[in-house]
């Protein structure tokens, strides 16, 4: 079971750090954020390879969002820097299926386990 945390009521350009608790099941697997916002559809954020050693991002939210991962902690993590009011979503943490090849990543069906989401909101 994956469950997401981290999120709050922030300013625009103001940073936050989202965590996912991914647990063991997840350690040999991908694992991504998504979001989504009222009245839209999830959409990818970022992905990051089951080592560490690979990442892919949205163009969105490049340059300003990283995503890393402890293996020790089989957390992932979601660094948001200068945030902007577009940010504004429930955001969720995802496991990339077995055997699922690092291209469309944007894909939700190729995540087979998805925790609940955290709320992040961005005044302007």
């Amino acid at each position: 079971q994956l469950q997401a945390s981290g999120g709050g009521l922030v300013q625009a350009g103001d940073s936050l750090r989202l965590s996912c608790a991914a647990g063991r099941r997840s350690s040999n697997n991908g694992v991504g954020w998504f979001r989504q916002a009222p009245g839209k559809e999830r959409e990818f954020v970022a992905t990051i390879g089951w080592n560490g050693g690979s990442a892919s991002y949205a163009d969105s939210v490049k340059g300003r969002f990283t995503i890393s991962r402890d293996r020790l902690k089989n957390t992932v993590y979601l660094t948001m820097n200068n945030l902007k009011p577009e940010d504004t979503a429930v955001y969720y943490c995802a496991r990339l299926g077995y055997g699922a090849n690092w291209s469309n990543l944007f894909l939700t069906h190729k995540y087979d386990y998805w925790g609940q989401g955290t709320q992040v909101t961005v005044s302007s």
